[in-house]
C-alpha cells in the first residue's frame, strides 16, 4: 500500500463535478438549474405540495381507525396437525419446527376445520368448540396456556 494507490471508500463520494465553475467546466452560469422559475430559486417545497392546489393526501377521504390494542392471533385448521405422529406433544414450538407456523404473535388458536385422525396433546393459547371435541374425542388432550 502506498500513497498513489490510495482511493476514497465506495460511495462516499458523491459529485465529481463542482457546479457553477463557469462555462468550461460544463456545468457553469445556471448550475444545472435551468433559467428561472421556482425550482431555480433557493427554499424549494416540500414533497408533496402541489403549487397551492389541495395536496391529494388531503383530498382522499380518510375512513376508519387502527385498534393499537388488537391481537394478532393466528389460526391452524385441526387438519394441519396430521403432521405430527401419533401421541405427540403439539406446543407452539413444535409448530413453529414443523412450519406450520411462522411468527406466532398473539398467539394461536385452534379452530376444528377438517379431519384429525391421531391422538395428540395440544398445547395453544386457545380451541374453538370443535376443534376441542375433535382432539378429545380420539384420546388426546386440548390445554390451555
Amino acid at each position: 500500500m502506498d500513497l498513489s494507490n490510495l482511493k476514497p471508500a465506495s460511495g462516499s463520494k458523491h459529485n465529481d463535478f463542482r457546479r457553477g465553475r463557469g462555462h468550461g467546466s460544463g456545468n457553469g452560469k445556471t448550475a444545472g438549474k435551468g433559467h428561472k422559475g421556482q425550482k431555480a430559486r433557493s427554499g424549494a417545497t416540500r414533497p408533496g405540495f402541489e403549487g397551492g392546489q389541495m395536496p391529494l393526501y388531503r383530498r382522499i377521504p380518510k375512513r376508519g381507525f387502527t385498534n393499537w390494542n388488537a391481537k394478532e392471533i393466528v389460526a391452524v385448521n385441526v387438519s394441519k396437525l396430521e403432521v405430527f405422529d401419533d401421541g405427540a406433544e403439539v406446543t407452539i414450538e413444535a409448530l413453529k419446527e414443523a412450519g406450520i407456523v411462522k411468527n406466532p404473535k398473539d398467539g394461536v388458536k385452534i379452530l376444528g376445520n377438517g379431519e384429525l385422525t391421531k391422538k395428540l396433546n395440544v398445547q395453544a393459547n386457545a380451541f374453538s368448540a370443535t376443534a376441542r371435541e375433535k382432539i378429545e374425542a380420539l384420546g388426546g388432550k386440548a390445554e390451555v396456556i
